[in-house]
């Protein structure tokens, strides 16, 4: 297969924000008088915003309403991206080695404006040439949506491309896009093994990407 395009998740693959995302939502949740659940944060992941701020009102019984929720940990993570921004080592580096052969991509559960706030920090507004967040799609992760979408707003195939993981939601919502995937689990919160069964190679560290991608061709 020679790949035409590469589509990136955010969250846990270029940026290190798995943990943040974890520790704010804690934080709403208990300043609004809810109750944290076990197993909260792995049903979360890959959850679009509609989708994890109804979570956290019925389900740990946050006193607020969803958008109420949504607005106030998306505020505090984009406060977070802009005076810290949580890049991951060569992630940029990463990016950037691959735009100059291959078109890509971001589709990510994180929302729009975060998504917007990282490429401006990163300074790769103008190297991605498409993103999509899937609360703009309407199904979040692990359903194909949001790399369908990514897809199209390539012009591409989506069976022509590779999409870069860290998540068992995402592995299984690129696998369901019929995407070439490649894992990059993360350390924090890994993947189960059924979720690594169908990717195509999984990686120690991004920086092996470009090499493993040119592999393909």
């Amino acid at each position: 297969m020679r790949p035409t395009a590469v589509i990136f998740d955010l969250d846990g693959v270029l940026v290190d924000s798995e943990q943040l995302w974890d520790r704010i939502r804690r934080d709403v949740v208990a300043e609004f008088g809810g109750q944290w659940a076990d197993g909260a944060t792995e049903v979360m992941m890959g959850m679009s915003t509609p989708e994890w701020s109804r979570y956290l009102v019925e389900d740990l019984g946050a006193d607020l309403s969803a958008d109420a929720a949504a607005e106030s940990v998306i505020d505090r993570m984009a406060q977070r991206y802009e005076t810290q921004p949580p890049l991951l080592p060569d992630a940029a580096e990463t990016v950037t080695e691959i735009a100059r052969w291959c078109p890509v991509a971001i589709a990510s559960s994180a929302p729009a404006r975060i998504i917007q706030t990282f490429l401006d920090v990163a300074d790769l507004a103008g190297t991605v040439r498409y993103a999509v967040s899937s609360e703009q799609v309407g199904a979040g992760k692990p359903a194909p949506d949001v790399y369908l979408d990514a897809a199209r707003g390539l012009g591409v195939d989506a069976a022509e491309c590779v999409a870069v993981e860290d998540s068992g939601n995402g592995l299984r919502a690129a696998v369901a896009a019929g995407m070439t995937v490649f894992a990059v689990p993360n350390p924090h919160f890994p993947p189960a093994e059924h979720a690594l069964r169908d990717v195509h190679r999984v990686l120690g560290a991004l920086a092996e990407l470009p090499g493993a991608v040119r592999a393909l061709t």
